[in-house]
């Protein structure tokens, strides 16, 4: 669901990054409202959650690969606004340092994934479940809120992308940016993730909500602001290190996920051009180190675990910063209502 750049028209990246602006906006007040020193260093561990999950590649129909969030579950526990908090930074950092998404198209990618999941993961929970509902239910019920979340943005995606040719040709009628319509990218995404994306999502969801039942069921609906024990810190760091360790099984996965190739994946799919817009804007930014791999220097195997403890700390570093930042402005507005 990454977008890279050069598959949506400069209007459409424009559109989704002013779409996604106020809700960052919002995101950003609401946070500083409720914000404290003890929930910056939980959101931060869900943002680095976050990246180490999308590394995992999993097979999908038809050969091509898709890949799980976390970011339902992150809405789950620290709320929706947190949680596009969260999710921006991890597809930023994503999208700057590893080229998985586009610089032009991280709007839509933001609002995809970062907003529109954490705001439909967050509420079927909360419409879904209630107080009396066993464990069991409730992890079943955040499992399910995962699935539909990610089929949800994964269809946002498709037709992101499948009004692109509708809406761009040149004079011969061939699509100036992505090349597949409406008809060939809402089927293709939504049977991938319908099928095995969407599961993985449910199951990525259920186990880290059952997890966190274990160990400090509290957090649940307290949207971060519960006091966190230094047990959870404790096995969240041990549980990033173990993810670290395990990301290249995301390597065997074959071929690449369905509208994320790059120009040599694109000339091999049989089309007779390739489209101009997309020979233009697609090295719009060189990430460095794209794809996770940078050829002849590291075992790939090595070096994806780098990439995946370079992320982490990336990622954990600016949301931490992000976060501070908000928290003394919030601190300050305070002082001055008083």
């Amino acid at each position: 669901m990454h977008i890279p750049d050069g598959y949506l028209s400069p209007y459409t990246s424009g559109a989704m990054y002013a779409a996604s602006l106020p809700f960052l906006v919002r995101a950003s007040r609401n946070v500083k409202k409720v914000l404290n020193s003890r929930m910056i260093p939980l959101i931060s561990v869900f943002s680095a959650l976050s990246f180490v999950i999308m590394m995992f590649n999993i097979p999908l129909p038809g050969g091509t690969t898709g890949h799980a969030t976390g970011i339902a579950i992150s809405a789950i526990v620290l709320g929706p606004w947190a949680s596009i908090l969260s999710a921006t930074v991890a597809l930023v950092i994503q999208a700057l340092f590893f080229g998985d998404g586009g610089i032009l198209s991280l709007g839509a990618n933001i609002f995809n994934m970062g907003i529109v999941m954490s705001l439909t993961g967050y509420f079927l929970y909360r419409l879904l479940v209630r107080s009396k509902d066993s464990a069991r239910k409730k992890i079943v019920i955040a499992s399910i809120s995962g699935y539909i979340s990610v089929n949800i943005a994964a269809l946002l995606t498709a037709v992101e992308l499948g009004i692109q040719p509708m809406l761009y040709k040149n004079s011969l009628g061939q699509a100036l940016y992505f090349p597949y319509n409406l008809y060939v990218s809402v089927p293709v995404m939504m049977i991938g993730h319908l099928t095995i994306a969407g599961l993985a999502e449910g199951i990525v969801t259920g186990l880290v909500f059952a997890w966190i039942l274990r160990v400090q069921p509290d957090l649940i609906f307290s949207e971060g602001k519960s006091l966190t024990s230094k047990k959870l810190f404790k096995f969240s760091f041990l549980g990033l290190i173990f993810l670290i360790l395990l990301t290249p099984l995301g390597l065997l996965a074959p071929g690449t996920a369905w509208g994320e190739w790059g120009r040599e994946e694109l000339a091999l799919l049989g089309l007779s051009y390739i489209p101009a817009g997309f020979d233009k804007w697609s090295s719009f930014w060189r990430a460095p180190i794209p794809d996770y791999d940078i050829p002849g220097i590291l075992n790939p195997t090595l070096l994806y675990i780098f990439s995946a403890c370079l992320g982490v700390l990336l990622t954990g570093l600016f949301i931490f910063f992000l976060l501070s930042v908000i928290n003394k402005l919030g601190g300050k507005k305070k002082s001055n209502h008083e």
